[in-house]
């Protein structure tokens, strides 16, 4: 869904906030991505049917569920909302620590992140989002092929710096995240066609 970065010496989220129009943004390290028009019918498939099954395993408990359009606003330390240069908008969001929410949305590094594969984004959610929801500190971070029905599970030992357990193979074979050691997702109706 990303396409090239924007070339400008850094954006923050103080610029972000400025930007008008029907254009999605996300900012990785202070460059501007356009994210591309709606995706395709499997991935919103996806996405929806993910969310929903999540949001009804969390039913009560402290964690909630959010799906994008969704600002998750990572800051390096402890600057200024308008100086934060990264804020992305993942396909799903797991967060439990309610003080990280607020009414832009999540600051600081949700417990669980799903991005969903797109044809134009699959090298960036791979790659380049992997290492950065490493070096923030999410816990989880599930890359989601809706095509192929593959899932990569990357996630954290407790005190671990990195993502130090890789599950990956057919969705339908991977269990539910450290997370929700109990979820048991219905790939059949997720990834429905």
């Amino acid at each position: 869904m990303l396409k090239d970065p924007i070339l400008h010496p850094r954006f923050t989220y103080g610029d972000y906030r400025q930007w008008m129009g029907d254009e999605r943004w996300e900012l990785i390290d202070g460059e501007a991505y356009l994210m591309s028009p709606a995706p395709k019918r499997r991935h919103q498939r996806a996405s929806m049917g993910l969310s929903a099954q999540i949001a009804n395993a969390l039913e009560g408990g402290s964690c909630q569920v959010y799906a994008a359009p969704f600002d998750v606003r990572l800051p390096d330390g402890d600057e200024a909302d308008d100086d934060v240069a990264t804020v992305v908008q993942p396909d799903v969001v797991v967060i439990c620590d309610p003080a990280k929410l607020d009414d832009a949305g999540c600051r600081g590094a949700p417990d669980w992140v799903v991005e969903i594969l797109s044809p134009s984004t699959t090298a960036r959610d791979r790659i380049d989002k992997r290492d950065l929801y490493q070096r923030h500190g999410v816990d989880e971070y599930w890359v989601l092929d809706p095509e192929t029905a593959e899932l990569t599970a990357f996630g954290r030992s407790p005190g671990s710096a990195t993502f130090d357990r890789i599950r990956s193979g057919p969705a339908r074979e991977v269990r539910g995240p450290e997370l929700l050691p109990d979820l048991t997702l219905d790939w059949d109706r997720i990834l429905e066609v």
